[in-house]
């Protein structure tokens, strides 16, 4: 059987709208599902001793979307519980990446001081993808390498760190819960080798055991990183 090392877990968290409708409730009602599944997904791959953890969350396209005012006020009212659970156990380092354009005010400050009291923590790195899209990042990347000459393009450390991830290691496996089958604008950099799998699950759902379903099926796979 192959020896799969898992450093990493990429998920795009996908299926709120479509479990709120089954289950005639809010949208507003469903993102709170959503954020309280976050933390069990957190608490669940603590447990798995997992060092690297990037979330999906939301996306420059869907920013533009009516629906986003819930979003907003559900990170505004939930969030700050969640951030005080987070420092407060120093487990933690949490990284927000995306662009900062079009969030209100409140919701940056909110991500400000979620990076800022974490920074020294090591356990699990948290990245949080929102107001996210990968052409973004590539035009991100792109204007560091125009304001910066010295930058070697024959070393691979130098140019990982024009994208958000930076140096970290790239997703071993992608999780893409809600049923769609396509990676959306999502990190696609550093996807080139991770395994994928789509599920049917909407994200408020998903729970810990086909988490470990999913971790005990990729490391049956064999990875040969194109060849």
């Amino acid at each position: 059987m192959p020896n799969n090392k898992l450093d990493h877990i990429a998920f795009i968290l996908d299926g709120n709208k479509r479990w709120a409708k089954k289950n005639n409730v809010s949208l507003r009602v469903a993102y709170k599902e959503g954020l309280k599944n976050i933390n069990n997904l957190i608490t669940n791959c603590l447990e798995l001793n997992l060092k690297h953890l990037t979330l999906f969350t939301l996306s420059s396209e869907n920013i533009k979307r009516k629906s986003v005012i819930n979003i907003f006020e559900v990170i505004y009212e939930e969030f700050a519980f969640f951030l005080e659970k987070i420092i407060n156990e120093k487990l933690l380092k949490v990284r927000v990446i995306g662009s900062r354009n079009y969030l209100p005010k409140k919701i940056i400050n909110l991500i400000d001081q979620c990076e800022e009291q974490t920074k020294t923590n090591n356990i699990l790195n948290l990245n949080f993808a929102f107001n996210y899209g990968f052409k973004n990042e590539v035009k991100n990347a792109l204007e560091k390498l125009l304001n910066n000459k010295n930058i070697d393009l024959n070393n691979e450390k130098e140019i990982r760190e024009l994208f958000f991830l930076g140096n970290i290691p790239d997703p071993d496996l992608l999780i893409r819960t809600g049923g769609d089958k396509r990676l959306s604008n999502f990190i696609m950099y550093n996807l080139i080798y991770t395994e994928i799998f789509f599920i049917d699950t909407f994200w408020p759902d998903f729970n810990k055991k086909e988490l470990i379903d999913i971790i005990n099926s990729y490391e049956k796979i064999s990875r040969r990183y194109g060849l």
